[in-house]
């Protein structure tokens, strides 16, 4: 199958589901799932606007439901994240107050505040994401993440070898975990390996980063002399 044939059928594939979307709406319009569950979508299939508008009009239908809007700030939230309106993202979470969510949305404010470069932020929610959810590989990436870009290099190091004993298979935590390795004079040459590996494309979007540390290490010999 050729790749533009393959395109199509995702294409394809797709439109039918937002329809089969569409019309559980129209069938059970107070059935709050189905209005996230189209808004993700539209969210995944870069339909931006139409995610907003929809995500928006179901927040007004459902405004006095608490879990059901908690629900939706989510969606929002995602979405928002989705296309770089950091600070509107990081006001839907901090809105949410359904419980069931709370972790999800402690992560992904770590997640926005780490694209603000704001990686103390990044770290408090982080750490109470995690409080929550400890084994969590998502919640232990933006951690490490946030420790490794703040300095912090035998913490994040704790974040990310706890990812590896149940997820080996994560390209960014491999490579992430060889840059500490490199930091803390560790043998390191086995994770970037398996970075490379796993995903090559990633790799080498990455690999300046390596060369980063380098610099770093060798400034910080010369500092020592």
């Amino acid at each position: 199958m050729s790749e533009k044939s393959s395109q199509a059928d995702i294409k394809a594939q797709s439109e039918k589901l937002v329809s089969k979307l569409v019309q559980d709406i129209d069938a059970k319009p107070d059935q709050v799932q189905n209005y996230y569950d189209l808004g993700s979508l539209l969210t995944r299939l870069k339909s931006y606007a139409q995610a907003e508008e929809l995500f928006m009009k179901a927040l007004g239908r459902f405004k006095n439901d608490n879990a059901a809007t908690g629900l939706l700030q989510y969606g929002l939230g995602n979405l928002y994240y989705e296309v770089g309106k950091t600070d509107q993202a990081l006001k839907q979470y901090d809105a949410l107050q359904d419980s069931k969510l709370k972790a999800d949305a402690y992560l992904m404010m770590a997640q926005s505040w780490m694209k603000k470069d704001d990686y103390k932020r990044a770290i408090a929610y982080g750490l109470t994401a995690h409080d929550l959810r400890q084994q969590d590989p998502e919640i232990n990436q933006v951690l490490g993440d946030a420790l490794l870009a703040s300095g912090s290099f035998v913490q994040a190091k704790k974040f990310y070898d706890q990812i590896l004993l149940r997820h080996p298979g994560r390209a960014d935590t491999q490579f992430n975990r060889g840059l500490v390795a490199m930091v803390l004079g560790e043998e390191y040459q086995d994770y970037l390996s398996q970075a490379q590996q796993l995903d090559p494309d990633y790799y080498q979007r990455s690999e300046q980063r390596i060369a980063g540390i380098e610099k770093l290490l060798r400034e910080q010999k010369n500092n020592q002399k």
